[in-house]
């Protein structure tokens, strides 16, 4: 059953700002978004950054991989300039500080855990110790990482939990229930109405990744889709949902 936001802010604030960032959060926020979705990696030496790539390049001005530095050394670095030069100096921010300033302005958050290759199940139990003392409600973990989950849940039992899937897969209802996963979250263009109806009746979260469009939106909630995560921050509101139903 989901009884979180409707529409999420992806990766902080979409489209609008360089992903992962507190920027990115400020922007979410701007629009009126209290939802967000971030990726939250754990580094070598156990610090947790917000992180969707292993590597630098893309979205750090660095070489290597990104778990081979500290989050004092990554928050020195520049994670904005790739996006615009308006955003230059950005530093990649520790997960303490994205969830202080959640906690702070009342944002919910779905931290998705993305581990490094072989890092899955000490990320998951990392990413869990520091979420365990959170606010009843203030977050959901998900993965695409069975593993990762799995060391969650031994870690935080009471911290829900969600199953990231490309496809739904045949044992979908098996897999959330060894997870004791609370929402199952899938590719928006590969969820089918019959599928959608099974997850309901089923009693689980449906969540969908990443709708960019009002009409697609519309349609998943006709479908029976609780909720979704949208770089559109600009078309797609925060009360979408509340529009919609």
């Amino acid at each position: 059953m989901w009884v979180y936001p409707k529409i999420i802010a992806h990766r902080g604030g979409g489209s609008l700002a360089p992903e992962n960032t507190l920027a990115a959060l400020r922007c979410g926020l701007s629009y009126g978004f209290h939802a967000v979705e971030f990726d939250v990696m754990a580094l070598e030496n156990g610090d947790c950054v917000l992180m969707h790539d292993s590597e630098c390049g893309r979205t750090v001005q660095a070489e290597g991989l990104v778990t081979q530095f500290s989050a004092a050394q990554l928050a020195s670095m520049d994670a904005g300039s790739w996006f615009s030069p308006a955003f230059a100096g950005e530093p990649v921010p520790d997960f303490a500080s994205a969830i202080a300033f959640c906690l702070q302005h009342g944002i919910w958050m779905n931290a998705e855990i993305k581990p490094a290759p072989g890092k899955e199940a000490e990320t998951g139990r990392l990413v869990a110790q520091i979420c365990a003392s959170l606010p009843a409600g203030a977050v959901l973990l998900s993965s695409f990482s069975r593993l990762a989950l799995q060391s969650a849940m031994a870690v935080a039992p009471h911290v829900p939990r969600a199953l990231l899937v490309e496809k739904v897969p045949p044992d979908w209802l098996q897999q959330l229930q060894s997870l004791e996963a609370h929402a199952l979250h899938v590719k928006a263009a590969h969820l089918t109405q019959e599928q959608a109806t099974a997850i309901k009746n089923a009693g689980m979260g449906l969540f969908c990744y990443t709708v960019n469009d009002p009409k697609e939106a519309q349609r998943l909630f006709a479908m029976g889709v609780d909720a979704f995560c949208t770089d559109r921050i600009d078309i797609i509101p925060a009360d979408f949902g509340v529009q919609s139903s």
